[in-house]
C-alpha cells in the first residue's frame, strides 16, 4: 500500500487478462466443439458406409443382378431395405456407435411382422401434432437436463410420398391401407446430450483467471480490513490525543492572555525568545493597604476575596482587548498594542475606557463585600502610560515568558502608586491621545526613581459621575456622613420603586432637617 501505483498497475493487468482469458476459452471450446463433431461425425459415416457395404452392395452382388426392395430384405435372397427399413436400422446403427447421439425413426402403425414401436410422450405429442398441421417443414423441440447435463431432441414429420402411398395401400402387412400422399407416417427424432460438468474443464483459462482473481480479490480484502483496524486504531489514538490535546488547551489557555493563546496556537507567533520594540499602552494597578487587609481577614476569605477581584477585573479587560501580562501578588499588569493593535490613539482609548470600567465595578463588588461582612473591602489605584518597550518572548529555551520590558513599562507602576485609592492617573503622552473623551486635571510634576525627566501625571476626574445619569444609571457619592451607592440597572420594577419611596423619605428629612436649621 505505501505504493499505489502497483495497485493500479495490477487492476489495469486485471482488466487487459479477462478478455484474453475469454478468447482462449472461446478458442479452446471452438477446437473441442470441433473435433466432438468431426470425431462423431467421421464415426457416423463409417458405421453408415459400413451398413450399407453389408446390407445394400453386398446384398446386390450376392444376388446375381437380380434384386428388389423390401422391409424384410433379410429373408429374400439378394433383396435391400426399403428407406423405411434402412432409417430404423441406421437409427441403431447410430445409437450403437455415439453415445450423446441419438436417431429414432419410429411410428404408431408398423408392419404386422414388425415389433410395435414405444413412443414416449415427446414424440407421441409431436406426431399428433404434426398429423394436425400436416406441416411438412414443422419441428417439434425439446430441451430437458441439469446444471450438470443438458440434452435437445428435435422432431420431424415423415411425409407419405405417391410411391410411400401406393406401395403401403397394397402390401398385405400394411396396418392401413388408405394411405394419401401428404400423409404423416411417423416421426423421425434426433437427440443430443451435452454433459456440461465433463466439459468444465474446457474454461480452463477463465477458471484460471477466476481463481487468480479471486485470490487477489481475498488478499486485497484482508489488506483492506487490515488496514481498516489499522486506521481505527490510529483514528481512536488521534481521538484520545486530540481530546488529551484540547483538555491540555484548556488548561494552558488559562495561563496565557486569550491574545497570545490565539496567536500560539493558530501558529501566527513561534514559541521561540525574540522581541520586538512596539508603541504600548500600559496599564498598571495595585490594592491600597493589601498587606494590612491579608492579616486582618482569614487566608480562605482573603483567597476567595482575591480570586473574585482579579477575576471580575480579567472579565473586563478581556471584553476591552487588553493583553493581560500577570498578575503580580494583588496587582495586574496588562498592555495594550500587542499582538493585535488598533493604533496608539484607539489603544489609549480602550485602556482608559477599561480602567474607567474596573473602578466602576470595584465600587459594586465594594458593596457587595460589606453586606458579606468585610469592613474595609479592597480599593484599587490604577496608572496607564503610552511609550515604546520590547515586547516578546523573554527566558531560556526550556522557559519563557510573553511579557514587555522597558522605562515606559516602570513609568505606569509609578503612577500607579500616586494615585489615589479608585483613581486613576495617566502620564502626558496617554493623556494627549485620549483628552478629547476625558476629563482629567494636571497634577505638580514629579521626578520619579529610575526616570530621568520630570513627569507630568493627570488624574483622571468623575470616573463615576462622567454622563452616568443618562447612559448607565450608576451613582456612587461619598461625604462626611453621607455614602451614597446606586446601580439603576441592577434593580427590577419593584425594588426601583422601594428605593424611590426611600429616597423619597430621604430628601423629605433633608428638607425638614435645612428648615430646621
Amino acid at each position: 500500500m505505501s505504493k499505489p501505483q502497483w495497485i493500479a498497475v495490477m487492476v489495469v493487468a486485471a482488466l487487459v487478462l479477462l478478455p484474453v482469458a475469454v478468447w482462449l476459452d472461446l478458442r479452446n471450446l471452438s477446437d473441442a466443439s470441433l473435433n466432438a463433431q468431426a470425431t462423431s461425425l467421421n464415426t457416423m459415416i463409417t458405421g453408415i458406409r459400413s451398413y450399407y457395404a453389408r446390407n445394400v452392395v453386398g446384398r446386390v452382388l450376392a444376388a446375381n443382378g437380380t434384386t428388389q426392395a423390401a422391409h424384410n430384405y433379410e429373408a429374400i435372397p439378394g433383396a435391400i431395405p426399403i428407406p423405411a427399413t434402412l432409417s430404423i436400422e441406421m437409427a441403431e446403427v447410430i445409437g450403437g456407435q455415439e453415445e450423446d447421439i441419438g436417431y429414432r425413426f419410429v411410428s404408431d402403425q408398423q408392419f404386422a411382422n414388425r415389433a410395435a414401436h414405444q413412443l414416449d410422450a415427446f414424440e407421441s405429442s409431436a406426431l399428433a401434432a404434426f398429423r394436425e398441421s400436416r406441416d411438412p417443414k414443422a419441428v417439434k423441440t425439446e430441451i430437458t437436463g441439469s446444471i450438470f447435463d443438458r440434452k435437445i431432441r428435435i422432431a420431424a414429420p415423415v411425409i407419405m410420398g405417391a410411391a410411400c402411398v401406393a406401395c403401403h395401400n397394397t402390401h398385405p402387412e400394411s396396418p392401413n391401407r388408405d394411405w394419401k400422399v401428404g400423409d404423416v407416417r411417423g416421426i423421425q427424432a434426433i437427440s443430443i446430450a451435452q454433459p456440461i460438468a465433463e466439459n468444465i474443464w474446457s474454461l480452463k483459462y477463465l477458471l484460471t483467471y477466476f481463481a487468480g482473481a479471486g485470490l487477489f480479490g481475498f488478499a486485497f480484502t484482508g489488506l483492506q480490513i487490515r488496514q481498516a483496524l489499522h486506521f481505527r486504531r490510529m483514528n481512536m489514538e488521534l481521538e484520545e490525543a486530540n481530546s488529551f490535546l484540547a483538555s491540555v488547551s484548556m488548561k494552558i489557555s488559562k495561563y496565557l492572555s486569550p491574545q497570545v493563546y490565539k496567536s500560539i496556537f493558530s501558529g501566527e507567533r513561534d514559541v521561540v525568545i525574540s522581541t520586538e520594540r512596539k508603541k504600548l499602552t500600559i496599564f498598571f494597578s495595585d490594592l491600597k493597604d493589601f498587606t494590612v487587609s491579608s492579616e486582618r481577614l482569614q487566608p480562605e476569605e482573603l483567597t476567595t476575596l482575591l480570586n473574585e477581584y482579579f477575576t471580575e477585573m480579567s472579565k473586563i479587560a478581556t471584553e476591552h482587548g487588553a493583553t493581560v501580562d500577570k498578575f503580580i501578588g494583588d496587582a495586574i499588569l496588562a498592555f495594550f498594542g500587542d499582538p493585535e493593535t488598533m493604533g496608539a490613539e484607539e489603544d489609549a482609548l480602550a485602556c482608559l475606557n477599561m480602567a474607567i470600567a474596573m473602578q466602576r465595578r470595584m465600587v459594586a463588588l465594594n458593596a457587595d463585600w460589606r453586606r458579606r461582612g468585610i469592613e474595609k473591602p479592597l480599593q484599587a489605584r490604577m496608572g496607564i502610560n503610552t511609550g515604546y518597550c520590547n515586547v516578546g518572548n523573554f527566558g531560556s529555551e526550556d522557559r519563557m515568558d510573553y511579557t514587555i520590558i522597558g522605562a515606559e513599562a516602570n513609568l505606569a507602576a509609578r503612577l500607579e502608586s500616586i494615585a489615589e485609592p479608585g483613581g486613576i492617573v495617566m502620564s502626558y503622552e496617554t493623556y494627549a491621545l485620549v483628552e478629547d473623551h476625558v476629563r482629567a486635571s494636571a497634577m505638580e510634576p514629579i521626578r520619579l526613581k529610575g526616570i530621568s525627566r520630570d513627569v507630568v501625571p493627570y488624574r483622571v476626574e468623575d470616573i463615576h459621575t462622567e454622563g452616568l445619569t443618562n447612559e448607565s444609571g450608576f451613582f456612587n457619592e461619598s461625604a462626611d456622613g453621607v455614602r451614597l451607592f446606586l446601580d439603576i440597572n441592577r434593580l427590577d420594577s419593584e425594588q426601583a420603586e422601594q428605593t424611590a419611596e426611600m429616597l423619597a423619605s430621604m430628601l423629605e428629612a433633608l428638607k425638614q432637617k435645612k428648615g430646621d436649621g
